[in-house]
């Protein structure tokens, strides 16, 4: 009869326990009753199946998927109730724990690599995913799944053509960053006797004139103009509003936002604590009008969870947002005022350089940006103009 209620099979003792878990991870009622009747699917098709529910895991639920599609239900299927109900059960001892694979001899390398990066040069965890992904790529041959090259032969002409045939495929800034990835690996195989000797010198430096450029930023006013386009009366426009303050009052990086924890906010005293490069923390003076879209957001616009990170995400499962997120941000405010797509680093250089047109020495704008070395912020001396004018010397032969 239209509008019976199924029963759930043999999976309906575990329905609660599912509804409490889809909840608390900030699913919508609406979402969690649309998932809570995949469940009930799973339960009827292991019925049918004549499974049990101990016999459930991944491979039993990529058959359900065939089963349904053959069947000629073309719903979108709930992936994500999928990792949520085995996480459950085996939570519960109802189904074993998914089968390990032995690692293949690069992923075996790898991981020890991993482990030395954050055991011995303490290094943030987005920085150990590069030099994870670079040492995978370099050690199979560039070849994903391919076999552990024959570090017993590996020669500087080999690290050498490695490093070419990345000039060609990325830009010269990302090169760089390529060079000083390589490196470190090669130093960790030398470190840890895996190869005879430290081939680390061998990878070529690559040419790039260092401050060749006057930094590229927005104008005081173009900030305002983002600033004031986020729609206040939504929830993403608290949320937007809170990141850009942030970014343009005091110069953070998208990762320092990203990171930005409940605790690190000290409302009495009027501060905050910035989680830097390099484990560093910063205690910085919280102007007003941050303080004011933060306490916004957090009381308007921020979804109600567990998580102590002050930006989380609009949809479930609730986390912390990514720090590609915040670049995100800033694209679409810039396109809302109609201004080329602006990237988040941009306004930190924006601030740093109307701290100087407004006579601001080098010093404490260095303080401000929580450079370690001044000559980072000495590239921003190039911008002002006038300055340089009154000390340029005429060039000769010229009247």
């Amino acid at each position: 009869m239209s509008g019976t209620r199924r029963k759930p099979g043999d999976l309906g003792e575990y329905i609660q326990g599912m509804k409490s878990t889809l909840l608390t991870l900030g699913y919508t009622p609406g979402t969690t009753r649309n998932m809570l009747k995949v469940v009930g699917q799973i339960g009827r098709w292991l019925q049918a199946e004549g499974l049990s529910v101990a016999d459930l895991d991944e491979v039993k639920l990529e058959r359900f998927i065939a089963d349904r599609q053959k069947a000629g239900f073309c719903q979108i299927q709930h992936r994500g109730v999928f990792v949520v109900l085995l996480r459950l059960l085996r939570s519960m001892d109802v189904i074993p724990a998914r089968a390990v694979i032995s690692p293949t001899a690069v992923e075996a390398l790898v991981e020890n690599y991993r482990q030395w990066l954050v055991a011995e040069r303490d290094l943030a965890p987005t920085t150990v995913l590069r030099y994870h992904v670079l040492a995978r790529r370099f050690l199979s041959g560039d070849q994903p799944g391919g076999p552990l090259m024959d570090l017993s032969v590996l020669s500087g002409r080999q690290v050498s053509a490695f490093i070419l045939a990345e000039s060609r495929r990325v830009s010269v800034g990302s090169v760089r960053g390529r060079v000083g990835e390589l490196r470190s690996l090669l130093r960790y195989l030398y470190l840890s006797g895996r190869v005879a000797s430290d081939l680390s010198a061998c990878v070529p430096s690559v040419a790039n004139w260092r401050d060749g450029h006057l930094p590229v930023s927005v104008t005081p006013s173009q900030v305002e103009l983002m600033v004031a386009s986020c729609d206040c009366t939504r929830s993403t426009g608290l949320r937007d509003r809170a990141i850009l303050l942030l970014l343009a009052r005091l110069g953070l990086r998208s990762i320092e936002v990203a990171r930005l924890q409940l605790d690190d906010i000290d409302w009495r005293a009027g501060e905050i604590e910035v989680r830097g490069k390099a484990r560093r923390r910063d205690r910085m003076p919280l102007p007003v009008d941050v303080g004011e879209a933060l306490a916004g957001y957090l009381q308007g616009g921020r979804p109600a969870c567990s998580h102590r990170s002050v930006f989380v995400t609009e949809r479930a499962p609730r986390k912390a947002i990514p720090a590609d997120l915040v670049g995100d941000v800033v694209r679409r405010a810039s396109r809302r005022i109609g201004c080329p797509e602006v990237r988040s680093h941009r306004l930190r250089h924006a601030l740093a350089t109307d701290l100087l047109a407004k006579g601001t020495a080098l010093v404490d704008i260095s303080e401000v940006l929580r450079h370690r070395d001044l000559a980072t912020t000495a590239i921003y001396a190039k911008v002002d103009m006038l300055s340089l004018r009154s000390v340029a010397q005429p060039w000769p032969g010229h009247r």
